[in-house]
């Protein structure tokens, strides 16, 4: 860290300090003497005014100089905290001792009090002078929030802890924050009553809907970073039906890095209110098993593919390969990664997973280890109007991939499936069904691992729900729900992906891993959650419109077909599904077909899917 250089401090600053001090020293000089005289000039004996004399330009000079030594002319007094405050008790304490022991060496001598009256009178001057700036901008501040009280935001803080703290300190500082905290919610009961920062702790949790109504917020920050999922849903629960904005700092690393500010706040999401205790996996297995080796990652650029890229990078790979068809999103993750892993070996690779040539050549110059397979076509209606595209992309790009990493001896191929390809009714699901059984084919035959990973829906994924409901709120509604009964399961992008790189450290050949997705979760709840987090009322100020089921869709997921049953791993939240058997070579034949009347584009194409997954219904 740079040293400060006085030379970067204004002079006139500097000097206006000195003079105001050098007036401080002599004042406070003069006041003890003649405080110990109890305020009578002519009761002061005439030796010791003649000895003041002597002493105080000595004095002067060595007060500067520990005002100097303990930094009083470099901090910035507007934010002055607790460490300026011990910095000027050690520095007039040391002007009050080294005039003691001066005046003892000189024979000097002055009242036993006096020396200690010098150091208060010193102190409390000094203070008067460094915080009289902050006490004047507090003071302006308040008169300035008094004249715009129309345009200030009222705000409840949530949490009377370091973090509550430091919101309030910078909010309490600056000039350019148009927010107004009225009062503080926190559960320790001995705070209750008490005054942080001039704000009232008016109670707990219990408080929130009385206090908001009391107190006219319209914002509610939770300052707690250090809560568990299910503590922050318990209270965001209680929040939105508040009707108040909601803001949230991101984490507990927020305020270990001492990084807790207004501009750090982010709003409350719906992943806030899972309540869901956060994934766990065991670093140990997947850094085994993905450090120094080659891995690819097909539809690099996509929600699941990008946060596959993330997580491996931080377990040091030999090298990164991240391929993808749109150049845009794996653009940004190429800087993306460069900026936060300089040191990583990343190749980004612009290929189809339909081009058998193009997928051979890659593993020719590469070489890859480990294969995470992402790419894939995903959004169920746009895939029953294009089947063709689904089926040569989800289920051939799967196979000329699989093969190519087959035939160049990779250790791993690791497919990212759906609980849409359990009992499918739409083609999405059945051609990620497809896939799973070409993955359990090659696995029989093949020195590689082929495994199948299947989990449900991530939140704030490409194409999802929630950025859909967002983007309707911001444009002032309706909300649209396909049916007030239907239920997803969600897990977040990086808990989906941690379970995946798990997952693949169990990989054996021919699993299908099924990921826990918890309890699932209906997608009106989450609608009518969303609305509430963002400040709104249901049914008021945002409409909730039901649009009926499109084609394909499921009224529920399922993760696994009734056949398969489950198989418990070392990780809690990954089963083994039990594989299915079919005839690989009738299973042949038909892909064989299914690929003509794919690149035929004839209408056949769903009695084709029917005969390869006899559990596939078209609705």
């Amino acid at each position: 860290m740079k040293k400060t250089s006085f030379l970067k401090i204004p002079i006139n600053r500097i000097l206006a300090l000195l003079f105001l001090d050098v007036i401080s020293i002599l004042t406070a000089s003069f006041a003890a003497i003649y405080l110990r005289f109890e305020f009578r000039f002519n009761a002061i004996p005439r030796i010791y005014l003649e000895r003041y004399e002597r002493i105080i330009p000595v004095t002067i000079i060595v007060t500067l100089f520990f005002f100097f030594l303990w930094r009083l002319y470099k901090s910035v007094w507007r934010y002055a905290s607790a460490t300026e405050m011990v910095n000027i008790i050690l520095a007039t304490g040391c002007s009050a001792l080294a005039q003691w022991v001066l005046c003892a060496i000189w024979k000097q001598n002055m009242p036993r009090s006096y020396y200690v009256l010098y150091w208060i009178f010193l102190f409390g001057l000094t203070c008067i002078i460094r915080f009289s700036y902050r006490i004047l901008r507090l003071i302006n501040s308040k008169r300035m929030n008094m004249g715009r009280s129309a345009g200030v935001v009222n705000v409840m803080v949530i949490g009377a802890g370091a973090a509550g703290n430091a919101i309030l300190k910078e909010i309490e500082s600056s000039q350019y924050i148009n927010l107004r905290v009225r009062c503080i919610i926190d559960d320790n009961k001995g705070c209750h009553g008490k005054i942080l920062r001039g704000i009232p702790i008016v109670g707990g949790r219990e408080k929130i809907i009385e206090a908001a109504r009391e107190y006219g917020v319209d914002e509610i920050i939770l300052a707690i970073p250090s809560a568990d999922r299910t503590k922050r849903r318990e209270i965001l629960e209680i929040c939105k039906e508040t009707g108040c904005k909601l803001r949230t700092l991101p984490g507990m690393y927020q305020l270990i890095n001492g990084e807790v500010s207004v501009s750090r706040l982010r709003e409350v999401d719906i992943d806030d209110l899972l309540g869901r205790a956060p994934v766990k996996i065991n670093v140990d297995e997947v850094a085994g098993y993905v450090s120094g080796k080659v891995v690819m990652v097909t539809g690099g650029g996509g929600s699941i593919g990008s946060e596959l890229c993330r997580q491996i990078a931080g377990h040091g790979p030999k090298q990164l390969i991240a391929v993808d068809i749109y150049e845009n999103n794996v653009y940004d993750l190429q800087q993306e990664l460069k900026r936060d892993y300089p040191q990583l070996n990343l190749v980004v690779l612009i290929a189809s997973v339909r081009n058998t040539n193009r997928m051979n050549a890659i593993f020719e110059k590469y070489h890859p280890q480990i294969i995470y397979h992402a790419a894939a076509h995903k959004h169920v209606p746009l895939m029953e109007e294009s089947p063709g595209e689904a089926i040569k992309n989800n289920v051939f790009g799967t196979y000329k991939t699989a093969m190519a990493a087959q035939r160049h001896g990779a250790e791993k191929f690791v497919l990212i499936s759906t609980d849409k390809a359990v009992n499918p009714t739409n083609i999405m699901g059945a051609s990620k069904r497809i896939c799973e059984m070409i993955i359990q084919m090659l696995s029989r035959h093949s020195q590689t691992n082929f495994v199948a990973v299947r989990f449900g829906n991530v939140l704030g994924s490409n194409g999802s729900v929630i950025p859909l409901f967002k983007r309707q709120i911001e444009e002032g509604g309706p909300v649209t729900v396909t049916d007030p009964n239907i239920v997803r399961y969600f897990m977040t992008i990086p808990e989906a992906v941690s379970l995946v790189l798990q997952a693949g450290a169990y990989a054996k050949g021919g699993e299908i891993f099924v990921l826990d997705m918890g309890e699932p979760v209906k997608i009106l709840d989450l609608a009518q959650n969303l609305i509430k987090l963002s400040g709104y009322r249901v049914g008021e100020d945002i409409e909730i419109q039901f649009t009926g089921l499109r084609p394909g869709e499921k009224m529920y997921e399922e993760l696994l077909m009734q056949e398969e049953g489950l198989v418990k791993t070392d990780n809690e939240l990954i089963y083994i599904g039990k594989p299915i058997e079919f005839d690989e070579e009738e299973f042949k034949i038909q892909l064989k077909k299914l690929e003509q009347d794919a690149i035929a584009e004839t209408a056949d194409i769903r009695n084709d899917i029917k005969r390869i997954v006899p559990t596939y219904h078209h609705s």
